[in-house]
């Protein structure tokens, strides 16, 4: 395994389990299926055991306690296993020519700059490819970076909160038989819940409202039902329709489909085949290995390498952000505020001398990693009410 793989991932077993930085959302969720559940078998399903004769109300307990063990595990197979991660490049790739733009001189070397984009063709399609300046590399199409967990992930869908994980190729199917589980589990407690409180009225023979009265529990269970399954229930529908055209999520908002052809679709039939009958592809990290240690980082020339950002307007096209040009004097005063460091880019007569950012940094810069080891690259941000895709 490379060293700048990975940044903000939560390891557990020797790399057998992965979660995201946000894992610890994993115990809000857990509890919010475990303790309704638990509030069900000993108020509901407990009392309905002697309701039915010849011991059927036995299987209503065991029903509840099998479905949410269940729902439990594909909650982690969602949120611990490897989403589609795309190793980093240790360097940015050679650039393929020069631009044509560039004014040199006769003993200077051209600079080279990566284009931003790239066609690649799919299914007849043309579908453009963004390099990724943080992971040096093109992403694959359907690919996209994950601001939270800082790392490319094939086939994208979205950064979900609820399971701490990014949503990707490797693990949208169990994705959505969690969601689609756990609707199931809501309308089992749902239903069964009317159930006890129609048998107490039919039992004391009095109206629906007194006998909801004798049970509060009954009651809890389900408003709180109710409400849930109007979440992971719209969350299921919602899924399935974008499994059925071959979507997903980001490409979803941000492409629209309905008004462009999706080079993805090949019918309804295919399209679910796709995501619940193919091979999971095997994980292109291994984060079991152990990380070599290096004896010393040689600078690494870069022959005139210029990244496609250099001396543009920077911004993110998929997040929507206002892109903000390269101002070297003002970058440059931002940076003598910070301690007087300013000073160190002024020459005698008062210019700028090195006020662009070196490219040869990258020798001490590894993986988001400088010299004293801490992170230099996209920091960790949490996931709740933040767009993780760009």
């Amino acid at each position: 395994m490379m060293l700048n793989t990975v940044i903000v991932q939560v390891f557990f077993l020797q790399g057998r389990f992965i979660f995201g930085p946000d894992a610890r959302s994993l115990f809000v969720t857990m509890l919010l299926i475990i303790a309704p559940v638990i509030v069900f078998c000993v108020f509901v399903a407990k009392e309905l055991m002697n309701s039915f004769s010849y011991g059927l109300g036995l299987p209503v307990m065991v029903v509840a306690v099998v479905f949410t063990a269940y729902d439990l595990s594909l909650l982690f197979l969602t949120s611990g296993r490897d989403p589609g991660i795309i190793p980093r490049n240790a360097h940015p790739p050679e650039p393929e020519g020069f631009e044509g733009n560039a004014e040199v001189g006769a003993n200077q070397t051209p600079p080279l700059r990566l284009p931003r984009v790239k066609d690649v063709v799919v299914n007849g399609i043309t579908v453009k490819t963004k390099y990724c300046d943080t992971c040096m590399l093109y992403r694959p199409p359907r690919c996209s970076h994950c601001s939270i967990c800082n790392n490319c992930v094939e086939r994208f869908d979205h950064h979900c909160p609820w399971v701490g994980q990014c949503i990707g190729l490797r693990n949208y199917r169990f994705f959505y038989m969690f969601v689609f589980s756990t609707t199931l589990l809501c309308l089992y407690v749902f239903g069964f819940s009317w159930v006890y409180i129609i048998k107490i009225r039919d039992a004391e023979q009095i109206t629906i409202w007194k006998a909801m009265a004798k049970t509060p529990a009954s009651i809890a269970l389900v408003v709180y039902t109710f409400i849930a399954v109007w979440f992971v229930g719209g969350l299921s529908v919602f899924h399935l329709y974008l499994m059925s055209t071959n979507q997903t999520t980001y490409e979803n908002f941000r492409y629209r489909y309905d008004q462009r052809a999706n080079p993805y679709n090949r019918g309804v039939v295919e399209n679910i085949k796709e995501i619940f009958f193919t091979p999971i592809p095997a994980s292109r990290n291994n984060f079991g290995a152990r990380v070599p240690q290096e004896q010393g980082l040689r600078p690494r020339s870069t022959n005139g390498f210029m990244s496609p950002n250099m001396g543009r307007a920077v911004g993110d096209i998929e997040m929507g952000r206002k892109p903000v040009a390269w101002d070297e004097p003002r970058m440059a005063a931002e940076i003598g505020d910070l301690g007087g460091l300013g000073n160190l880019l002024e020459d005698k007569d008062g210019r700028f001398r090195n006020a662009s950012p070196d490219l040869s940094r990258d020798a001490l810069v590894v993986g988001g990693l400088d010299e004293q080891g801490s992170s230099v690259m996209n920091p960790p941000r949490t996931s709740w009410g933040v767009e993780a895709g760009r």
